[in-house]
């Protein structure tokens, strides 16, 4: 006996795909509706799923914001380029991560002064450590120990403090701006700023 047509069945999600669907749908939801106004019902509703799975894997929303910005930050990771010197490949990833990171930001900066820190207790270098994770730290040491064998520097003259320092200026420049930055402010970081001290 033939059966009338309706909604097509959907398949039940699980594990990791379920988690990252979850997730996929905070981040949504904070970026449209901001984080004063997310909760876990909006969440849900978003993913198509109840609240008591969302509890299930994240105590509060707090947790949920956390989660979802840094598995927003651990989907679109900025690739590393090799253009065979320092200089051309540290404006390349500070042009990238300038460009992919800009409006991650705004999301993640404007969370936190709606009440993320305040409703987690944590600072703000706490946020940040949580929200930047150790993203950059691969990237940056490959560069170096790429320009170390080329002899362009020698990793055991420069402290580390100058090595950030391309890095800590464009994401001060991000949080400040909340824009990529411009061309001339990269190339004025790498060339006027970092490489007379290296």
């Amino acid at each position: 006996m033939a059966t009338e047509a309706s909604e097509p069945v959907r398949r039940r999600r699980h594990g990791k795909e379920l988690e990252s669907a979850l997730l996929a749908a905070g981040w949504d939801e904070l970026v449209e509706a901001g984080y004063a106004r997310l909760t876990m019902e909006s969440v849900a509703v978003r993913a198509r799923t109840s609240e008591a799975v969302l509890y299930r894997r994240w105590a509060n929303k707090d947790q949920l914001v956390l989660a979802a910005i840094e598995h927003q930050r651990d989907a679109n990771p900025v690739a590393l380029p090799d253009t065979g010197t320092l200089r051309g490949d540290l404006l390349a990833l500070l042009t990238a991560a300038s460009e992919a990171l800009a409006g991650f930001f705004a999301i993640a900066a404007a969370a936190a002064f709606s009440g993320l820190l305040v409703d987690t207790g944590m600072t703000p270098a706490q946020v940040r450590a949580r929200v930047m994770g150790d993203q950059r730290v691969p990237h940056t040491r490959t560069i170096y120990q790429r320009a170390h064998r080329r002899g362009e520097i020698d990793l055991e003259r420069v402290p580390a403090a100058v090595l950030d320092l391309p890095f800590d200026l464009v994401r001060h420049d991000l949080l400040m701006d909340l824009e990529p930055l411009k061309p001339a402010r990269i190339r004025s970081i790498v060339d006027e700023l970092f490489l007379p001290l290296v």
